[in-house]
């Protein structure tokens, strides 16, 4: 890893295949970080070996089926990890921005959820607060704008 590390360094234009017994997944990814252009597994190498070479030629990247799927998880791990981190409001205020938006009363919210009317006007106000609104006009103006509801 770190020869391929200091080659693409040294050498951005130089195309590197990883051949390795390791199928690992951590392994894979210390390789693309490193600047690898592909993998191959010598497991399958009699197979895999040649369109790797002819896919970095190219200048495109090789994974075998299993890197393929290991990509795949990495991504969705990320995603799921980056949606939580960077939502603004919780789930429960999506909602309830939802019922206000639709001109329901916070009564009718209340009843509907099973929660308090002060739990809904709470949830309201940390709305209003967090979106940096001011009433429940522009609660269903960000509503629309986001797509929670159509006008």
């Amino acid at each position: 890893m770190q020869a391929t590390a200091e080659l693409s360094r040294r050498h951005p234009d130089l195309r590197i295949l990883i051949l390795t017994m390791y199928d690992n997944e951590q392994y894979f990814f210390e390789a693309l970080k490193a600047g690898a252009s592909g993998y191959v597994l010598k497991s399958v190498a009699d197979r895999d070996l040649v369109e790797a070479c002819r896919a970095a030629m190219r200048g495109e990247p090789f994974l075998y089926p299993g890197a393929i799927t290991a990509l795949i998880r990495n991504y969705l791990d990320h995603a799921a990890d980056e949606e939580s981190s960077t939502r603004v409001i919780t789930r429960r205020e999506e909602e309830i921005l939802k019922l206000v938006a639709e001109g329901h009363s916070s009564r009718e919210i209340a009843d509907l959820l099973v929660i308090s009317i002060k739990t809904v006007e709470r949830h309201r106000a940390n709305l209003l607060q967090k979106l940096g609104l001011r009433d429940r006009l522009e609660l269903t103006r960000y509503a629309i704008r986001t797509g929670l509801i159509e006008p």
